[in-house]
């Protein structure tokens, strides 16, 4: 079961592990927090809350040697004087102990890092691992940021070689003074064990999301797939798919998977009438901030006549994919593009054909303030995402995605989901 994340009832339980009857590999000394009784962060603040993991990992990885797993695993939370929106804390220095993480090097994108002190650390960094020391005894641990309530966590570098703990719910109206798991942290001897036992206990305590062993994979994790993106950019047309998968078949790899990127979709810049469709801007960063403007395919696609009938009516995305799947045996599957919110400047508002939509510029976070430069990020900030409301999503997925079903498309690719879904919840605070 997951560990009760209530209130405290005294202050006493705000200061650590004082008070609580359960085990932890954890533990804080003076003001050192240690495991398995090595320091690993020094001079941590009073504020720090400690909860043990009370969920077991059931089939523990073999290299696991630190007992059961609610004795490995550590929820870590922290209490402040004032109610706000976000809060950045410190968790304690971190000295001399090497460690691999991710973080977000863009809105949307991540990478690794690594480093040995509390500087190095980088914002937005999503998980952490400091290695192990074969001379002291003292195992890996991991810190991984979690989701708590309205809530998301992240790590960043703070003052005096501090690790500090940001967690920010994107609204200055969702407010809070005190949490309990807004971070996991997990020891083990085996690296690789340790973060499939971390994720058993953390996939328990949220009941949000499903371990890989226990998820029905798509067909297509087993194919060897080409997309478009690199080879065509926002200029992929459907003679440049066809000479791209019969090049790849004559070449010895023939794809099982073809993904038609970014150019497919029907879209137009603001100022441009609502009925002609703005494709000439083809650069990356050009389209910006077009919008989607129908649910069908653009001219490109629209345009296509079939290869192997000579039926007037056998045209458009349908019959491109019925050619493509019928002369090259190897595709099975054709997937297509798309932003969550529709295209990267969602829906164009007051367009016959869509649900109704409203222009919401997002604003980022401090923390993905300090990612790199991105001229796509800048154009959605500057411009704004067309939003449909909450009670009309399932109109604009069933419109997209029933229409891309009924021409034989077998997929999506769900692309721009961070700054999407930022912007989604500034829609419900209009006024934040």
């Amino acid at each position: 079961m997951a560990p009760d994340l209530g209130k405290a009832g005294s202050s006493d339980s705000l200061t650590g592990l004082q008070g609580d009857t359960r085990s932890s590999a954890f533990a804080l000394k003076g003001r050192n927090l240690t495991v398995c009784g090595h320091s690993f962060l020094l001079d941590v603040p009073p504020n720090i809350v400690l909860t043990p993991s009370t969920t077991c990992c059931e089939g523990k990885g073999q290299g696991q040697s630190q007992g059961a797993g609610d004795e490995s695993g550590c929820f870590v939370g922290f209490a402040c004087d004032t109610t706000e929106s976000r809060h950045v804390v410190p968790l304690g220095r971190l000295l001399g102990i090497r460690f691999m993480s991710i973080f977000r090097f863009k809105v949307w994108w991540t990478t690794q890092w690594v480093g040995n002190k509390g500087s190095d650390v980088e914002h937005e960094t999503q998980i952490l691992m400091l290695d192990h020391s074969r001379q002291s005894g003292r195992p890996y641990v991991l810190l991984l940021p979690l989701i708590e309530g309205a809530f998301r966590a992240s790590l960043q570098p703070g003052e005096e070689e501090n690790v500090d703990l940001c967690v920010e719910s994107g609204s200055t109206r969702v407010r809070s003074s005190e949490f309990r798991s807004s971070l996991y942290m997990h020891a083990g001897d085996d690296p690789f064990a340790l973060v499939k036992d971390a994720m058993r206990v953390v996939r328990s305590h949220m009941g949000t999301f499903k371990l890989l062993e226990e998820k029905t994979p798509p067909g297509i994790v087993d194919k060897f797939g080409w997309c478009t993106w690199d080879a065509f950019y926002l200029k992929v047309h459907p003679e440049g798919v066809w000479e791209g998968v019969k090049g790849l078949a004559e070449g010895g790899c023939p794809p099982g998977l073809v993904l038609i990127d970014d150019g497919w979709q029907s879209i137009s810049h603001d100022d441009d009438p609502t009925d002609e469709e703005g494709m000439n801007r083809t650069s990356a960063g050009e389209q910006m901030p077009c919008r989607l403007i129908r649910f069908q395919e653009n001219y490109k696609f629209r345009n296509y006549k079939s290869k192997r009938n000579d039926s007037a009516s056998d045209t458009g995305m349908g019959a491109f994919v019925k050619d493509l799947k019928t002369a090259f045996g190897s595709v099975e599957h054709v997937y297509v593009w798309h932003a969550l919110c529709g295209y990267w400047g969602g829906l164009r508002p007051r367009t016959l054909g869509l649900p109704p939509a409203e222009v919401v510029k997002p604003r980022l976070s401090p923390g993905l303030q300090m990612t790199m430069e991105d001229l796509a990020v800048d154009k959605i900030v500057n411009n704004g995402v067309g939003l449909v409301r909450p009670e009309s999503a399932a109109e604009l997925y069933e419109g997209l995605h029933s229409h891309l079903e009924s021409v034989g498309i077998d997929g999506v690719k769900v692309d721009v989901i961070h700054v999407s879904s930022s912007s989604r919840r500034r829609r419900r605070f209009p006024n934040t």
